[in-house]
């Protein structure tokens, strides 16, 4: 799970929500920016990062797109992370960004990481901030009109284990609408994701959570896939909250008992909250 694709909250009534347990499953740092804003809506939120990112082993591939900016019309950045470690290996000797480049971004969220990292709110492709979701096909919906015949677009993403980011349906998805446009698609790995060693502590809140009113907020599939299993009883009786009709179709698969369809956007999650406890 990147920084959130989502605008900045506005404070709503925290009646209903005082106590109520949420557990944040995006990897850190990101955790901890949601788990400060559910707090400010009277959420007992807390941090149980699923995954953990690391940069990529081999930094030459990246550091080899960055002397190659030129021959690109675009680049595509998966998540806040993949911007962070793209610019992270930038090399010393690097020219300035072209103008023409476009930077693309599924969200506003990574959109305003673009931004921190120098690049120009004018150069960069996002949904809009009121778009009902934030993902390759509400960016398609931005882009996908211009000519890209003969132009070479660079998908900046992450990798975990041996499968790489874009083996996920909506990467492939956007992969092939580009090809289909006519364009040449490049791909560079920035970053690994792992699944963390989970301390004692953690295995027990996990199976606490199935019973006590706990709920989960899940921003990937692939977080909810590294949950372990645990040694007492299934999920039929835990709750969740998915960011995206694929993750909660996952949960769903997965044997979740509650699960509750929410734009990865504070003030939705809250409401989909509150409707939880109505």
């Amino acid at each position: 799970m990147p920084s959130p694709d989502s605008p900045s909250p506005q404070p709503l009534s925290p009646l209903a929500l005082r106590g109520q347990r949420i557990i944040v499953t995006r990897p850190a740092p990101d955790a901890q920016r949601w788990v400060a804003l559910l707090r400010q809506q009277g959420l007992h939120a807390e941090a149980l990062p699923l995954l953990e990112i690391t940069g990529a082993d081999d930094l030459a591939p990246v550091q080899a797109a960055w002397s190659r900016l030129n021959e690109f019309a675009a680049l595509m950045f998966v998540s806040g992370n993949a911007v962070k470690h793209f610019f992270a290996a930038r090399p010393a000797h690097a020219a300035a960004l072209p103008e023409q480049l476009r930077f693309m971004a599924p969200g506003p969220g990574t959109a305003r990481v673009l931004q921190a990292h120098g690049v120009p709110e004018a150069q960069i492709d996002t949904p809009a901030q009121e778009a009902s979701q934030f993902d390759s096909e509400a960016l398609w919906q931005v882009v996908g009109a211009r000519a890209w015949v003969g132009n070479r677009v660079l998908m900046v993403r992450g990798q975990s284990g041996t499968a790489v980011d874009a083996a996920a349906p909506g990467r492939q998805w956007l992969t092939a609408q580009f090809q289909a446009a006519g364009a040449m698609v490049d791909f560079v790995v920035v970053y690994q994701r792992r699944v963390p060693h989970f301390t004692a502590e953690q295995f027990k809140r996990m199976e606490d959570s199935r019973h006590d009113g706990s709920v989960w907020l899940f921003s990937s599939a692939e977080g909810l896939d590294s949950l372990p299993r645990l040694p007492q009883g299934d999920w039929s009786t835990a709750r969740a909250i998915a960011t995206h009709p694929r993750i909660a179709g996952a949960a769903r698969d997965a044997g979740w008992g509650v699960v509750i369809e929410s734009r990865p956007a504070v003030d939705d999650i809250v409401a989909s909250i509150e409707s939880l406890n109505s």
